[in-house]
C-alpha cells in the first residue's frame, strides 16, 4: 500500500496510472473508482436515498456513472444526468455508460441540482481541466454549491486545481465539496489554498495499485508521526537548562506586544530560559508572566540561546543594526515578519542568510513571502508549494509558508502541507505566537525540520481545539492560543494524563 501521507502530483499519477492500466484488464481502474465512490456514498446516506450524479464527458463521468449504477443497483433513487455527448465518450467511460443504462438509475439531462437531493456526486471534471468552467456549466457548479446536501466529489472537485488548491482559470468556479474520494493518490491541491475551502473531508482510495509503481514522494501531509520522536518525555533528572534558552528580539515603539506573544509562548512550549529583548524601552518585568526576562535588545547575549527576531521588530535603524547582529551570530534562529522585510529589501543580508550554516527557519506569510522572492503575492499564491521550495533554496533555510494548508519546505525541495488549524489563526499576533513555539523546540533540540513541522502541527491543532471548545473561530486572540498549545503538546507526549496541564 502507498504512504498514506504522500501527496502526488497529476504528473506523477499519469505515470503511475499509465503503468497500472498497461498491468490490468480494461475498465479495471474505473470499475474499482466507480466501487470506492459508490462505497464512500453510501456511508452518507440513508437507506432508499436520493442522489444527483453528475457525469462529465470523460472518464470522471465514467466513474460517476460507475458509482451511480452500483448504488442504483443497492436500491438508492438514483438520477443521472451526463453532460456531454455519449457517443464521444473515452472507451472506459462509454463502457460504464452501458452498465450505468443496464442498471435501475435514470438518466435525466435537465435534473437541476436544487431538487431536494440527499447528495450529489460530482464527477463532472477531474485532474485534467485546463481552463475555467463558464456557461452552462458555471451555472450547473453555482447551483450544485447552493444545495444543502452533502457533495461528494470524485478524485477533486471540478473546477480545483489538483497540484496547486487554486481555482481554475480566471473568474473560475469550483464545486464546494462536503467530501471528496481521491483516486490512485491524495493531492496536494486538496489541502491548500482554495482546496481547503473546496475539497471537504478527504478520503483516498488507491485502487488496489502496486505500490511498486508510486515514485518517492517529495510532498507529504504533516503528521505527528513525522516530528514525534523528538516529543519525548522529560527525564526527573533535569533542570531549565536542560531545555535552552529563548531570546525574543522585537518589541519596537508601538509593537512591543508581538515580542510578548512569542516569548510567552516560548516559556509555554516548554523553553528553560526565555529572554524577552526589546528595541524599545524595555518593561521592568511581564506582569502576567514574571518568569520571562525582559531586557534591551542590544544586551541579549546571542551566543547562548536561539535567537527568534521580528516580533514587533519594526524596519527602522535600530531593527536593522539587531538583525545584522543575529546574522553574524552563531546562534540558531527563527526570523519572521519584519526581519524578513528588512531581508528582502537588502540583498546583502539575504546572501548573508543563505550563507549562515546554522539551524534556521523563516515563517512568511504570503506577502512577506512575495518580497522575498520579488513576485507579487498573487504569484506566491498561484502556486504555494513551489514557492515555499523557492524560499527554503533561496535563503537555505527551512521555510513555512504561512496560510491555508501551510506548507514547510527545506532547501532540498522536500515540503509537507500542515493539515490542523482553522479561520480562528487568521487574527493578528497568531504568527508571533507560532515563532515563539518554533524557538522553543529549537531550543529543546528539535532539528529544525522537525521543529517546523511540530510547531506548525501544535499551532494548528491547538486552535483546532479552542473552535471545538467553543473559543473561534470567531473572535479567538492569539494570546488564547498559547495555553492551549502548553495542552496540545503534552498531551501529544503524555496523552490523557497531562490533562491538567490545560490550564
Amino acid at each position: 500500500m502507498p504512504d498514506r501521507h504522500a501527496l502526488h502530483t497529476v504528473a506523477e499519477i499519469r505515470r503511475i496510472e499509465a503503468a497500472a492500466l498497461a498491468a490490468t484488464p480494461p475498465g479495471t481502474l474505473m470499475q474499482r473508482a466507480g466501487a470506492a465512490a459508490a462505497a464512500a456514498a453510501a456511508r452518507l446516506l440513508r437507506p432508499g436515498g436520493r442522489v444527483l450524479a453528475l457525469a462529465g464527458p470523460g472518464n470522471n463521468g465514467g466513474d460517476a456513472m460507475e458509482a451511480a449504477a452500483l448504488l442504483a443497483n443497492d436500491g438508492f433513487a438514483v438520477t443521472i444526468r451526463l453532460c456531454g455527448d455519449a457517443a464521444r465518450l473515452p472507451a472506459d467511460a462509454s463502457a460504464a455508460l452501458r452498465r450505468a443504462q443496464a442498471s435501475a438509475a435514470r438518466f435525466d439531462a435537465d435534473a437541476s441540482a436544487d431538487n431536494g437531493w440527499d447528495l450529489v456526486i460530482d464527477g463532472l471534471f477531474g485532474i485534467g481541466l485546463a481552463r475555467a468552467l463558464v456557461a452552462d456549466m458555471a451555472m450547473l457548479v453555482a447551483a450544485v454549491n447552493r444545495c444543502r446536501c452533502p457533495v461528494l466529489a470524485l478524485d477533486v472537485p471540478s473546477g480545483l486545481d489538483a497540484d496547486t488548491g487554486n481555482i481554475v482559470g480566471p473568474g473560475g468556479i469550483a464545486v464546494r465539496a462536503s467530501h471528496t474520494v481521491t483516486f490512485i493518490a491524495d493531492k496536494p491541491g486538496l489541502h491548500t489554498a482554495d482546496g481547503c475551502d473546496y475539497a471537504g473531508r478527504v478520503e483516498v482510495a488507491d485502487l488496489d495499485i502496486d505500490a511498486a509503481l508510486y515514485p518517492p514522494p517529495t510532498t507529504l501531509l504533516n503528521h505527528p508521526s513525522l516530528f514525534s520522536a523528538h516529543a519525548r518525555p522529560r527525564p526527573a533528572n533535569s533542570h531549565k537548562g536542560s531545555f535552552g534558552d529563548v531570546a525574543i528580539l522585537g518589541g519596537a515603539h508601538g509593537m512591543a506586544g508581538a515580542a510578548v506573544l512569542a516569548a510567552r509562548c516560548a516559556a509555554f512550549s516548554g523553553a528553560g530560559r526565555v529572554y524577552a529583548g526589546y528595541l524599545d524601552m524595555p518593561p521592568a518585568f511581564d506582569p502576567m508572566h514574571p518568569e520571562i526576562m525582559c531586557r534591551h535588545a542590544a544586551d541579549i547575549d546571542l551566543s547562548r540561546a536561539v535567537i527568534v527576531a521580528g516580533p514587533g521588530f519594526g524596519q527602522e535603524t535600530a531593527a536593522l543594526a539587531q538583525l545584522m547582529r543575529v546574522l553574524a551570530s552563531n546562534a540558531a534562529l527563527v526570523l519572521d515578519a519584519d526581519a524578513l522585510n528588512l531581508i528582502a529589501a537588502d540583498s546583502a543580508l539575504g546572501a548573508q542568510l543563505a550563507a549562515r550554516s546554522q539551524p534556521q527557519l523563516i515563517t512568511p506569510h504570503p506577502l512577506e513571502a512575495a518580497r522575498l522572492l520579488g513576485l507579487s503575492s498573487a504569484e506566491v499564491q498561484a502556486d504555494r508549494l513551489r514557492s515555499a521550495r523557492s524560499l527554503a533554496q533561496r535563503y537555505g533555510a527551512v521555510a513555512v509558508l504561512k496560510g491555508a494548508g501551510s506548507v514547510i519546505a527545506r532547501p532540498d525541495g522536500f515540503a509537507v502541507i500542515n493539515t490542523t488549524g482553522n479561520p480562528a489563526l487568521a487574527t493578528g499576533g497568531s504568527g508571533d505566537v507560532l515563532s515563539g513555539l518554533c524557538g522553543a523546540l529549537l531550543a529543546q533540540g528539535w532539528p529544525a525540520w522537525e521543529a517546523a513541522l511540530g510547531a506548525v502541527w501544535l499551532h494548528g491543532a491547538a486552535a483546532d481545539w479552542l473552535v471545538r471548545e467553543g473559543v473561534g473561530p470567531i473572535g479567538m486572540l492569539a494570546g488564547e492560543l498559547i495555553p492551549a498549545i502548553r495542552r496540545t503538546h503534552n498531551r501529544l507526549i503524555y496523552g490523557e494524563t497531562s490533562e491538567s496541564s490545560a490550564s
